[in-house]
This record gives C-alpha cells, sequence and structure tokens, in this order.
C-alpha cells in the first residue's frame, strides 16, 4: 500500500484530503502543530476508511522537524509515494498595520513548510515505486490570483507556492509530479466569522452559487495525486469566482 503525507490535517481541507487518500487505499501521515484532538480525529476517520494512520506533532516551517516527520512516515509505513503541503495560516490585517514578525511567520509557515517538507521528502519521493509515479501538492489559494487588499502576506505566501510548484515540476521531472490548487471561497473554520452580509456578497460572485465544501478541494487532490500527464499546473477550484 502506498502512503501519503499531509501537512496541516488536522482540521478543514488537510483533514478531508486525507480521509479521501485514506477511502482511495493509502496510508496516510496525519501531521498537526497544536491540535493534537483533531488530528486523532482525522487518523480515527482514515483508519475508518480501511488505511493506517500515524500522527504527527511538527511545525513543519523548521526544516529540522519537517524532515522528522518525513522519517515517521519512512518508520510507520517504508514509503513516502504523495505529499501534500497544505499546512497554513492567515491574518487579516491591512498592510499599513502589519508587523513585520507577522509577515515572516505567514511565509514561514505557508511557504517555507512546502520547500522543507518537499526537500525532506525527496529521497523518498523519487524511489516511490507507486503508479503513475510520486507526486507533490500545495494548497494555494483564490488569492494567490486575486490578490488581497487585508491580507497581503497570505495572498503573497500562497503566490509564491504557485511558482514553488512550477519551479519543482521541472526540477524533478519525470520522477516527481508537482502541481498546485487554489481553492475559492470554501467553508472551514477559518472562514466561519464571515458576516451575513459578506456571506451575501461572496456568494453574488461565485457562479455556482454555493461556497466550497473541502471534499471538493480533496477531490481536486486526488485527481492531481493519479494525473500521470499532469505537472506544473495550478487548479482551480472556485465555482467559477475567478476563471483564468
Amino acid at each position: 500500500m502506498s502512503t501519503a503525507i499531509v501537512t496541516g490535517s488536522s482540521r478543514g481541507i488537510g483533514a478531508a484530503i486525507a480521509e479521501r487518500f485514506a477511502a482511495d487505499g493509502y496510508d496516510v501521515v496525519v501531521n498537526y502543530n497544536e491540535s493534537a484532538t483533531t488530528a486523532e480525529e482525522t487518523a480515527a476517520a482514515v483508519r475508518a476508511a480501511g488505511s493506517e494512520a500515524v500522527v504527527r506533532q511538527a511545525d513543519v516551517s523548521e526544516y529540522d522537524e519537517a524532515a522528522s516527520l518525513v522519517e515517521a512516515a519512512v518508520e510507520a509505513f517504508g514509503s513516502v509515494d504523495h505529499l501534500v503541503n497544505n499546512a497554513g495560516i492567515d491574518q487579516h490585517v491591512y498592510t499599513a498595520d502589519l508587523d513585520p514578525g507577522d509577515f515572516d511567520r505567514v511565509m514561514d509557515v505557508n511557504v517555507n513548510s512546502a520547500f522543507n517538507c518537499t526537500k525532506a521528502a525527496l529521497p523518498e519521493l523519487e524511489a516511490s515505486g507507486d503508479d503513475p509515479g510520486a507526486s507533490v501538492t500545495n494548497v494555494s489559494s483564490i488569492l494567490a490570483f486575486s490578490g488581497a487588499p487585508i491580507e497581503c502576506h497570505y495572498a503573497g505566501s500562497k503566490g509564491a507556492l504557485v511558482s514553488l510548484s512550477k519551479s519543482h515540476a521541472r526540477d524533478f521531472a519525470p520522477e516527481i509530479r508537482v502541481n498546485a490548487i487554489a481553492p475559492g471561497h470554501v467553508e472551514t473554520d477559518m472562514t466561519a466569522d464571515r458576516s451575513a452580509e459578506e456571506k451575501k456578497e461572496e456568494l453574488a460572485e461565485i457562479p455556482v452559487e454555493r461556497y466550497g465544501e473541502v471534499e471538493d478541494i480533496a477531490e481536486a487532490a486526488a485527481y492531481l495525486r493519479d494525473a500521470g500527464f499532469v505537472t506544473g499546473e495550478t487548479l482551480h477550484v472556485n465555482g467559477g469566482e475567478l476563471m483564468r
């Protein structure tokens, strides 16, 4: 059985991806930084789907901790065949009020973690025997393409993931495919604080007239995992809100 690491998989999109991979027959390494209880809940869902799970705490913005996460995957399952870099944080603040330390922290978690985990997993991914081959999927955002007035560091970090994905796709071909997903507005606990008026305005901009569900993003991740002729691409999953 093949193995996937999904960073930031204690909740939301990461948890949905972990559960979808498990349903497709993949053992999963569930990663969290602070949310141990919900990470165990994700692991329970993975096991309920018939796959194996291990839970590992790691602040993957630190290279040594990212490397330890990969080591735990190899120790538990013997390989790393797929990596989903989903760990991320957000913050709503105008640039004029943005503390440089907060800017750096968002970049560390959202961009450096993807680099760290990919670099640490590279030897295992190169040795993968999975068919149609190993893959890395980076979770970006619609804001990488539209920009955002009160979260420039978040939007900038997600834009960096798109460029990183393209560069790594060229670096690692043909053995490893690397792609990105750019979700639009998705119902998660990170978006739960929107007012009714804000939601009304947002939905008016989405042609399919609904928010995305975490399962929509998990479906996209499963597609990119299996799409043997797709690399260096960004899959936009936004209900038509931003058409590229």
